[in-house]
């Protein structure tokens, strides 16, 4: 059974007449009668009764009719809608972030992309590094943002911007009046941590390796400002990006070497691309000649 045949069977229908829908569909009498047929030997039933020149519609074609007009109307459904996402104008954008960025990083990257296509509307996601990899990887997210660098070759990475990552003590801490520290001044102190899988986790562990320091972890959080709280009430000290300046809590800079990080956009290189997905990633990135897109 193929949608033309179906439409024809339509056209027969309405017009109860053989050779007045073949007029309207600008086709031969003899085709559109050998397809009704074909479609009557497919389906093992009769779905017109002849009545001299003119037909009517058989019981069986009554209810055909009824999955015909579903059939058509999904098509042209489907027609829309691949035209729909044709437009780079129009559309939907999965990107996902981590918990650290959503008060001013994508809020500040959506709004300068909408007032350039205020149609576009954005799905997100918020989770840890590992799990928006996750997503962009399985098709869930079209981008994500993400910090450090994925190591995963499939990936694509435009960085966005870097943070000067700082040291959050307690208000009444031993260095709280400090300027700067390093990482080796908090040797032997607890730590407030993102949980494993998060990027932040990863560069802390990283940082305190390199200062030859092995923290001991007091928590591990989901989100920057429970670590950031948890800080303020006196349980540790934690590596964390620029604030909002929390109560209680004091944010140092840090000394050591690598004591920043990098976020980024992510996407799947070989995947195929509709053009809002396309005109994003090249708005991000700079290439259309947004002056805020590149780093």
């Amino acid at each position: 059974m193929d949608l033309i045949t179906v439409r024809w069977f339509l056209a027969v229908a309405e017009h109860g007449h053989v050779t007045r829908a073949a007029a309207e569909l600008r086709v031969s009498q003899p085709g559109v009668s050998r397809a009704i047929g074909r479609l009557e030997r497919e389906l093992g039933t009769v779905l017109f009764d002849r009545e001299g020149r003119s037909v009517r519609l058989s019981r069986y074609g009554e209810v055909f009719r009824e999955h015909a007009r579903r059939l058509v109307a999904e098509e042209e459904s489907a027609r829309r809608a691949l035209a729909l996402a044709a437009d780079p104008g129009h559309g939907e954008l999965r990107l996902g972030f981590l918990h650290t960025q959503g008060a001013t990083l994508v809020p500040d990257l959506i709004r300068r992309y909408r007032r350039r296509y205020p149609h576009v509307t954005f799905r997100l996601l918020q989770d840890s590094s590992a799990r928006m990899q996750a997503a962009v990887r399985a098709g869930d997210a079209d981008f994500a943002i993400i910090s450090p660098r994925p190591d995963d070759p499939a990936f694509s990475w435009w960085p966005l911007v870097t943070e000067r990552l700082l040291l959050a003590v307690p208000a009444g801490h031993r260095l709280a009046r400090r300027s700067r520290v390093r990482l080796a001044d908090v040797a032997g102190e607890r730590f407030i941590a993102m949980r494993p899988g998060y990027g932040l986790r990863t560069i802390t562990d990283e940082l305190t390796r390199q200062a030859g320091i092995r923290p001991e972890i007091a928590f591990e959080g989901e989100e920057i400002s429970t670590v950031r709280g948890l800080v303020g009430a006196g349980l540790g000290v934690a590596i964390v990006p620029p604030p909002e300046q929390g109560d209680g809590v004091r944010h140092l800079p840090i000394g050591d070497p690598g004591a920043s990080r990098t976020l980024g956009l992510i996407w799947v290189t070989d995947r195929t691309r509709t053009p809002v997905v396309e005109n994003f990633r090249a708005f991000a990135t700079g290439e259309d000649g947004d002056p805020g897109s590149a780093p």
